[in-house]
């Protein structure tokens, strides 16, 4: 009887370590400690920012030396988290759509 049941029991027990590894690629701190972190450890400048909705705005850090980029997502809390980061950022030649 108990034999039935192990395949539904690892299925449920792997479950969790999914979620797991999605959260743990996102970094969250106190805003001005992010700002800091981003500019002074990282050497990066904010390029752009824009509202999502009405409570969070997004940011895009890059870095000069190798054009590393992250983005922020600000929340009206104070808290900011890391959504995305890359390598190779280009600016863009063209002028706003």
């Amino acid at each position: 009887m108990l034999i039935r049941f192990l395949p539904a029991l690892a299925l449920c027990m792997t479950l969790p370590a999914f979620v797991y590894a999605k959260m743990s690629d996102i970094s969250c701190d106190d805003s001005a400690r992010m700002t800091a972190t981003l500019t002074e450890v990282m050497g990066a400048e904010r390029q752009g920012t824009g509202l999502r909705d009405p409570e969070t705005m997004l940011e895009i850090w890059v870095t000069r030396r190798n054009g590393e980029w992250v983005i922020v997502q600000n929340y009206a809390n104070g808290t900011s988290c890391i959504v995305a980061m890359g390598e190779h950022w280009e600016a863009s030649l063209a002028g706003p759509a």
